[in-house]
């Protein structure tokens, strides 16, 4: 990549302040220094955006201002004019005319950015969890799409030009069209579900290009920062779209278990069920940008390329219930399947302590008074977990519950919201003297259960347990092996 003869000078300049080199894409150059970057758009004509004319540059140097300072504050900090003075000599805010836009931001340190972050394996569950409320907090505070935006018509123009983009670059034509024969027919049958979600307000002004390298930690937060800027309509999408990008990113670096933890956390806080019947669609269409992106960059497109089509394999669902007493570890089982359960990046995990806590509207480590867990709301606990569990069965998505199940009524309704899929259900058991330790040291948790929940859930009677009873020591060996006796589980990175 290089930067154009005609902004030579201009890099020349940016490259004195800051000390340092750029660091390049097709459509900018960033040069960071130790106290100060600077983003320079590079006057490119592309089949997607046009920088050349310096009013554009301005423009859309100010778009990206307004669009990522609500998001990253600290980031961002404003646009400045590059001037060439009476001497011809070349300043960032000077007098004379103006030659071109500097976008001026604060440095950021090459290992914060999220791609470089998971590199070194950094994605552990609470920065996972953090990214999934990073990103749904920004769909909150995205603008809805205009009346009357088309969002099937859209997502065709969208994988129109991006099999003409992957033939383009070279790769195999006849699976660059096979591809987009069967993603065209997927597209025409999501049709319905797309124009319900634009009524539903799910269309919005996304973030557009929201993959781990457009995360960074601010404050040891993940923030989303580089919104795309110039192309509205490309960034006004379904926020499922949006998100599809993200775990697409996470699945092509074989990190399966962590998309995993980033969708159910997102569905945890905001249950779009919805989102998954098209998820794999989206996902395939990530994948196929992103396939065209690295062939013309003489990467590996045709990895992208063979993640697109695994994507449209259709995996039959099934539904995996887990229950047992407090502190039997039934949601570190259920996150240890749920990877592995159907279309990636894996099951709905539903479980019956974020339900409540969402019905409270509360975040799921926030604790609730013993009022909230009366018979009655329970009740309504249940049974919107067994209503969103077929929802996303009826999406063609398995689903992992979570839930004491003590009551044997509420362990024959998981399997009554299974059919007519497949169901396995897990009983876990232990010592009451592990449990009462596991109770005790357990923080920032979704449960609230305390020792004296626990004794007394264990002095109730559960009824005759006819799920498959395992040592709640030890139990993702044998449960996967019961999975995968079914056909129910496969392996994942």
């Amino acid at each position: 990549m290089t930067i154009p003869a005609g902004q030579a000078p201009v890099a020349d300049l940016l490259r004195r302040l800051s000390g340092a080199g750029p660091i390049e894409t097709h459509i900018s150059a960033v040069f960071v220094g130790p106290d100060i970057a600077f983003k320079l758009k590079k006057a490119v004509t592309l089949g997607f955006l046009d920088f050349a004319p310096l009013e554009a540059r301005e423009r859309y140097a100010r778009r990206e201002l307004a669009l990522n300072q609500p998001l990253a504050p600290g980031l961002y900090r404003d646009v400045v004019p590059v001037t060439r003075g009476a001497d011809g000599t070349l300043a960032l805010g000077g007098d004379g005319p103006v030659v071109d836009w500097v976008l001026r931001m604060a440095p950021v340190p090459a290992a914060d950015f999220l791609d470089a972050v998971a590199d070194r394996g950094g994605l552990d569950p609470a920065m996972l969890d953090a990214v999934a409320d990073a990103v749904l907090a920004s769909h909150a505070a995205a603008a809805p799409a205009p009346p009357g935006f088309d969002a099937p018509s859209r997502a065709a123009l969208v994988l129109a030009g991006n099999v003409r983009d992957c033939l383009a670059t070279g790769l195999p034509e006849g699976r660059v069209m096979a591809l987009g024969g069967a993603m065209r027919a997927r597209l025409d049958a999501l049709a319905p579900l797309l124009r319900a979600r634009v009524a539903a307000g799910r269309v919005r002004r996304c973030h557009g290009d929201l993959h781990l390298g457009n995360l960074v930690l601010l404050d040891g937060r993940p923030t989303p920062f580089d919104a795309l800027e110039f192309d509205e309509a490309l960034a006004t999408t379904d926020t499922g779209y949006d998100l599809a990008f993200l775990l697409m990113d996470l699945l092509r670096r074989g990190a399966r278990g962590a998309a995993n933890r980033v969708l159910n956390r997102y569905l945890a806080r905001d249950p779009d069920i919805g989102l998954l019947e098209a998820l794999p669609f989206w996902m395939a269409l990530r994948a196929m940008v992103r396939a065209h992106v690295e062939a013309r960059r003489g990467g590996d497109g045709l990895a992208y390329l063979a993640a697109a089509e695994a994507h449209l394999a259709p995996v039959p669902p099934r539904l995996v219930a887990v229950g047992g007493l407090q502190g039997t570890g039934k949601t570190w089982l259920a996150r240890a399947l749920a990877p592995g359960l159907g279309v990636a990046p894996g099951a709905l995990h539903l479980r019956s302590d974020e339900i409540r806590k969402r019905r409270a509207g509360v975040a799921p480590e926030d604790r609730l008074p013993a009022s909230a867990y009366g018979e009655a709301e329970s009740l309504a606990v249940h049974a919107a977990m067994f209503a969103l569990a077929r929802q996303a069965l009826a999406a063609g998505h398995s689903v992992v519950l979570d839930a004491v199940f003590l009551n044997p009524a509420r362990r024959a309704e998981a399997e009554a919201a299974a059919a007519p899929h497949p169901f396995t259900g897990f009983w876990l058991e232990a010592p009451i003297a592990v449990l009462r330790e596991r109770v005790e040291r357990r923080v920032g948790d979704a449960s609230d259960a305390t020792v004296a929940v626990l004794e007394s859930a264990a002095s109730a009677d559960p009824g005759v347990i006819t799920w498959q009873r395992l040592d709640a020591t030890a139990p993702e060996g044998p449960a996967r092996a019961a999975l995968a006796l079914s056909g129910g589980i496969g392996a994942y990175s």
